[in-house]
């Protein structure tokens, strides 16, 4: 018994020395072999604003955890160390590669070293190519208009819609038409079910939670819980992929035997499996399915979660609303002049004539023309600085460091940027940081670029976003026609709060009703 009474007076007085240790510190509780965990776990479901918390009393917090420790950074000189000085330091590192390996593979979101180097150089070269932006933007205007379509009728009809649930669907199909090249009807009137969306969700979900499980590689080992789904949902996805792999290897063989049709297509799988055929690149099934999943992934969740935070933002800012419409009516009547077109009546009571005057106007929207639309570029900008698509960007620590502001880091460890945060600091942004404020981008009516170690919602450094360009082109496309023509009020009592993943999507939709304008 007396030995018992011993153990219990050590273990208190070991938990007692060790909290007086932390005394001082900008941080979470911390306790003995389950570090910062257990407050982590308890704010889960708001870990963004949990953090905005310590990082507006701190510019750097440490979290510890049971196996690992996290350093969250915000302030730019830590941000541009960690992202372009020493670069060499912070790769995407194994512990953050074994999380997202089972969704990403070997990616170039999921790469270090050569491997990202050999997709880096590749991807960069087809991003640039012209063929794809001009394939890119009339995919996304198509898209964009059979939104719209689905948004006259549900006006006419006087129904509400889940707007994310419709861009996730926008941007899925946009995607795999860009990656894959082929259609897959997410968006058609019905709104069908589509098994490769549910599943490849499921599994952003549960990747993003085995960040925080410390049991998931046990659940996986056993395949019991989320890791079964995950398990399940990975296959859905992989058979989805790999089926259409095989097709259009098959189409591409075909073309290369009937010689009056041999003209490539322009999407991204056709580039790569042409790229394959070099003995230096190797392209295998695998390396084509991660290549176009990465893509998926970066191109269909973040553009949707932006554009939904977009229109919740707009709608909720009549000013904001106002300027954006009347930016675009004056480009409207501008390119009408420029094309020697009559414009169709905008008739908002008669469906045939007000879907011909959307159509008409989506006509006019081109790569070019979209470039002038300055203060609506500032609200998308302004939008992803509160609501970064990627509000948490972890990376692994190879050697011990020193950051700018005196942090020390050690090697085995991870750094994690944080743009949700960062966006919030007044240290960062002035004492109106946490107000939507898109005239902050603009200076005598042109956009105005801030430092992308400041503004990293396109990260920065070697690994900035290459499909920034491509990102920004769709959204204003699709904002363009919709901010255009409609007016969009939250439904009453609807819950307006982000859901833990990867991306920063919304946890219960954006549920709305929808008005047309002329």
């Amino acid at each position: 018994m007396g030995i018992i009474i011993i153990g219990i007076c050590m273990g208190i007085s070991w938990i007692l020395m060790h909290r007086w240790a932390q005394r001082g510190k900008v941080g979470p509780k911390t306790w003995p072999i389950i570090g910062s965990a257990l407050e982590q776990l308890m704010n889960y479901d708001n870990m963004h604003d949990w953090l905005v918390e310590y990082l507006s009393k701190s510019k750097t917090v440490v979290v510890d955890m049971p196996f690992t420790t996290y350093t969250y950074i915000a302030h730019p000189s830590n941000v541009e160390h960690v992202l372009k000085t020493n670069f060499a330091n912070y790769p995407k590192g194994v512990t953050y590669q074994s999380y997202m390996e089972v969704l990403l593979g070997d990616g170039i979101f999921n790469a270090d070293g050569e491997s990202w180097r050999k997709q880096r150089k590749t991807a960069s070269f087809e991003f640039a190519s012209k063929n794809l932006r001009d394939f890119s933007t009339v995919v996304f205007r198509d898209y964009s208009l059979k939104l719209s379509t689905i948004l006259s009728k549900t006006s006419f009809d006087r129904q509400s819609i889940d707007m994310q649930e419709l861009l996730m669907r926008m941007t899925l199909d946009s995607i795999c038409k860009v990656g894959f090249g082929v259609e897959i009807g997410t968006l058609a009137p019905n709104l069908p079910e589509n098994s490769f969306a549910r599943a490849f969700d499921t599994a952003n979900i549960i990747v993003t939670l085995r960040f925080i499980d410390p049991l998931w590689k046990i659940k996986k080992f056993l395949n019991l819980g989320s890791e079964a789904l995950l398990s399940e949902s990975i296959k859905i996805v992989d058979d989805f992929t790999y089926s259409v792999i095989r097709k259009r290897k098959a189409e591409i063989e075909e073309a290369k035997r009937d010689f009056n049709n041999i003209k490539m297509k322009n999407d991204l799988l056709s580039r790569f499996i042409e790229l394959g055929e070099d003995p230096e690149y190797k392209a295998t099934d695998k390396n084509l399915r991660d290549v176009v999943l990465n893509f998926v992934i970066a191109g269909r969740d973040t553009t949707a979660t932006t554009l939904s935070w977009a229109i919740y933002m707009i709608m909720t800012h009549e000013h904001v609303a106002e300027k954006v419409y009347l930016e675009l009516k004056a480009l409207e009547e501008e390119r009408a002049v420029e094309e020697k077109i009559s414009l169709v009546e905008c008739n908002t009571e008669d469906p045939v004539s007000f879907n011909q005057r959307v159509s008409q106007f989506g006509e006019l929207l081109s790569y070019d023309s979209l470039a002038k639309l300055y203060y609506l570029h500032a609200v998308i900008t302004e939008t992803l600085r509160l609501y970064p698509a990627v509000p948490q960007d972890p990376k692994g620590i190879l050697e011990d460091d020193v950051l700018p502001d005196g942090t020390k880091v050690k090697a085995g460890g991870m750094v994690t940027y944080v743009p949700y945060s960062m966006g919030r600091m007044e240290y960062n942004w002035g004492p109106d940081a946490a107000v939507f404020k898109p005239d902050r981008w603009l200076k005598d009516g042109l956009f105005l670029n801030a430092s992308p170690f400041k503004f990293t919602a396109f990260q920065a450094g070697p690994r900035i976003c290459l499909g920034k360009d491509s990102a920004y082109l769709q959204m204003k496309m699709a904002l363009a026609i919709l901010c255009r023509f409609y007016k969009f009020n939250l439904v009453p009592g609807h819950p307006v709060k982000y859901r833990m993943m990867t991306i920063l999507s919304m946890a219960h939709g954006l549920k709305l009703t929808v008005s047309r304008r002329s």
